[in-house]
């Protein structure tokens, strides 16, 4: 049991559940008094299904423009083109519906807005430092509201991960107010979701949660909840392995996602697995959603000294009571038929060194529950994950 610490709540106003989303979107634009709603969506629930037209037909004459086909890596590049758009547009406030792309890029827009940024260059003053708990932002006047098609969970965050395509490097941009203001969850609209896409970006989740457990910055209320939320995120994907068609495991995965982000919502700092994942997301393009099963079982591994207690309650959490959490975790993920190896990712050996020389900076590795002495031993860690 933790002896001392702090709990942090999140600028978020509500989570709206139980609605089909363009109500529960309409709803939220009249209770803000939005009159320009600027849509960031993805392309395949805009152009293959009538989700998107469903939310637009609902706004009415608050609708001002969608826009999709986002970067799988939010660049930002992307990002400044955005939000020169939003502004053209006169749009008072921002909705990301799909993954966590257009969530983030969502974020990150409204922050370029408020600072009327128009190239990649605008952004160097306000990417995370070391030392730096957020970014040197104002308060955005323009907010945003995020409706998830995926479980990844970066919507229950205040930051985002945005890639400078000028050295591919992924960077942390946060303000409490980048936070969105409402979180909408519509299980039948996750039915368009890849199946890769919806199992991978559960185990984001997850990562949330266990990062969250396993981090010496964590507290009481956050560790409960998230261990509620990866053995319910983990019924609800199971289920829906077996049978993609059943809303409410969607329903329960969805909740699932919301509770295992609740360390997110406290501000408890992530550790490897989330600092490594990002540099083979931003730098080799390893999709977003791979990155944990790939990485996690290692770091748990490697974090296992470290962190017994935390493990114990995640591998019962995991449905593996008694077994070591590296293993419970792996042998999850392997049901859920997601790559298991490093290799099975595209990165082999010859990138470790490059990896571990941007990994070894990383506040979030930084912040890992056992520390790196040096960049040898995230490739010790890399190689268990080979």
């Amino acid at each position: 049991m933790r002896k001392s610490g702090a709990h942090n709540f999140p600028t978020m106003d509500r989570v709206v559940y139980g609605k089909p989303a363009s109500d529960a979107l309409s709803d939220e634009a009249e209770r803000l008094n939005a009159q320009r709603v600027f849509l960031i969506v993805s392309r395949t629930l805009n152009t293959q299904t009538d989700e998107i037209e469903r939310i637009r037909l609902k706004l009415g004459a608050r609708h001002a423009t969608t826009i999709d086909g986002i970067a799988q890596h939010t660049t930002r590049k992307e990002a400044a083109k955005v939000a020169l758009e939003a502004k053209s547009a006169k749009a008072d406030l921002i909705v990301a519906v799909g993954g966590g792309s257009a969530v983030d890029l969502a974020k990150i827009v409204i922050m370029a807005m408020e600072h009327d940024i128009r190239d990649e260059a605008g952004f160097d003053q306000f990417a995370i430092a070391p030392g730096m708990s957020s970014s040197p932002f104002r308060a955005p006047r323009v907010r945003q509201i995020a409706i998830p098609s995926t479980l990844n969970g970066g919507e229950y965050n205040a930051a985002a991960l945005v890639t400078d395509e000028r050295n591919k490097l992924k960077q942390i941009f946060m303000h409490p107010e980048m936070m969105p203001i409402s979180i909408i969850l519509d299980p039948f609209l996750t039915r368009h979701t890849p199946s890769n896409l919806w199992m991978g970006s559960g185990t984001r989740a997850m990562d949330h949660g266990i990062e969250a457990l396993c981090s010496p910055a964590g507290d009481p209320l956050a560790d409960e909840v998230v261990l509620a939320g990866i053995r319910i995120l983990r019924e609800g994907m199971l289920r829906t392995l077996d049978n993609p068609g059943d809303i409410e495991a969607r329903r329960l995965s969805q909740y699932g996602s919301w509770l295992s982000a609740f360390g997110l919502q406290a501000r408890i700092p992530m550790g490897a697995s989330h600092g490594i994942g990002h540099v083979l997301g931003g730098t080799f393009d390893v999709p977003h959603y791979y990155c944990t099963p790939v990485i996690m079982p290692s770091v748990l591994r490697y974090n296992a000294p470290f962190t017994e207690d935390a493990q114990m309650r995640l591998a019962t959490a995991l449905g593996a009571p008694g077994e070591p959490a590296g293993d419970a975790f792996a042998q999850f993920t392997s049901k859920l038929g997601l790559p298991s190896r490093l290799s099975d990712v595209g990165i082999t050996e010859d990138k470790f060194e490059q990896i571990s020389k941007i990994a070894i900076k990383h506040r979030f590795v930084q912040a890992n529950p056992r520390p790196f002495k040096n960049e040898a031993e995230i490739v010790d860690l890399l190689r268990m994950a080979a």
